[in-house]
């Protein structure tokens, strides 16, 4: 059997937790047969009653991003070790809005990545070029970047517990979305580099997703190219209805 499929939703800062467990008692009838991993990154707020209303579910829940730091006098942040006690199993680190809006740099990611490994949350790092990147024919530089700066250090026995996220920053909240060369010359490259840092053998366990502009109408032609293994979504997430049609798309594709 090859590696599974994943549908992850970023509700970024969008819904209370009255409006979070709403959702989750909506989405969860209509998916609890489902093999594809379904994970939802919820705002801190909304951590722990999500986690509790949804334990009986096929559904993981996790942060949208987390500390690089155990502990400590830092104003406004939130610790790993605080995010598994109100049920979170899984982090996005390195999303492009953390990047872009909040000065994350790569070597900051780097950090956050080795305190989630630590602490036994399953990193989801993010990953893509600007629109500037891919005109100037950079996006391959940027993604060994990105990837090998943020990974560096990670042992190889932890690196198959990693999920790497593709996301062009120019296709998100755009409605552009890349050609299914691009994505896959991107995803394809992504899988080299990780082969570069922990052999070709930990590189094949390793999911990539996809993430900008999903959406139900074009999720099964992404995720039956070669190294796609679901996919990250945004703003169609925060419907049920539309989030619930996006994973039932993951469904019909044969796994790798």
């Amino acid at each position: 059997m090859g590696r599974e499929i994943y549908a992850v939703a970023n509700w970024k800062m969008y819904k209370t937790a009255r409006e979070a467990t709403d959702y989750v008692e909506k989405l969860s009838p209509k998916i609890q047969y489902c093999k594809t991993n379904v994970y939802l990154a919820v705002p801190f707020t909304s951590i722990f009653s999500v986690s509790a209303f949804a334990k009986e579910t096929c559904l993981s829940v996790g942060a949208q991003n987390m500390s690089d730091a155990k502990e400590g006098a830092f104003t406004g942040e939130v610790a790993s070790f605080m995010l598994k006690e109100a049920g979170a199993s899984f982090v996005l680190l390195g999303h492009s809005e953390r990047r872009v809006l909040f000065g994350e740099t790569n070597e900051c990611i780097h950090r956050k990545v080795l305190r989630a490994l630590q602490d036994d949350i399953r990193p989801i790092l993010c990953i893509g070029e600007t629109k500037k990147e891919r005109d100037e024919s950079r996006t391959e530089e940027v993604i060994e970047e990105e990837i090998v700066v943020a990974l560096s250090e990670i042992p190889k026995e932890d690196a198959a517990r990693l999920i790497l996220a593709y996301e062009p920053v120019w296709a998100i909240g755009t409605g552009a979305v890349p050609t299914s060369s691009m994505i896959e010359k991107a995803h394809a490259y992504c899988r080299t580099v990780l082969g570069k840092l922990f052999g070709q053998k930990t590189a094949e366990k390793i999911p990539i997703l996809y993430g900008g502009s999903v959406k139900p109408s074009n999720v099964e032609s992404i995720v039956s190219l070669k190294d796609v293994d679901g996919v990250l979504v945004g703003g169609a997430s925060l419907d049920p209805e539309i989030f619930s049609q996006i994973v039932m798309e993951c469904e019909r594709i044969e796994r790798k």
